[in-house]
C-alpha cells in the first residue's frame, strides 16, 4: 500500500535533480563570491590570461556547428558540389 501521510501528490520526474541542481549552482555561486572577495589580487593578475585563452576556445566551441569544413571546397571548384541531402528516386514496381 502505497500512503502519502502529508496529502502530497508524487513528486514530478525531475523535481529532485532541479532541486540539487539550483543547490549546486547557489553553492558555486558562493563559493566564487568568496574567492573573488578573499583572492582579488590573484584574480586580477590571471585575468588576461584568462582573456587570451577564452579566444581559441570560443572559436572551437562557437563555430562548431556552421558547417565551415566546406568552405575551401567551394573555393577551389567553384562550388559545383552535388547535392549529397536529397534522397534518391523512389523505386516503382519490382526490380531484380
Amino acid at each position: 500500500m502505497n500512503h502519502d501521510p502529508c496529502g502530497h501528490g508524487p513528486e514530478p520526474k525531475g523535481f529532485r535533480s532541479l532541486r540539487y541542481s539550483i543547490g549546486l549552482i547557489v553553492m558555486g555561486a558562493i563559493a566564487a563570491y568568496f574567492l573573488l572577495t578573499e583572492h582579488r589580487a590573484h584574480f586580477w593578475g590571471v585575468l588576461p590570461y584568462l582573456l587570451i585563452l577564452a579566444c581559441p576556445l570560443m572559436h572551437l566551441f562557437m563555430h562548431h556547428g556552421h558547417g565551415h569544413g566546406d568552405s575551401l571546397a567551394h573555393k577551389h571548384d567553384g562550388g559545383q558540389h552535388p547535392d549529397t541531402s536529397a534522397s534518391p528516386p523512389p523505386t516503382t514496381g519490382d526490380q531484380r
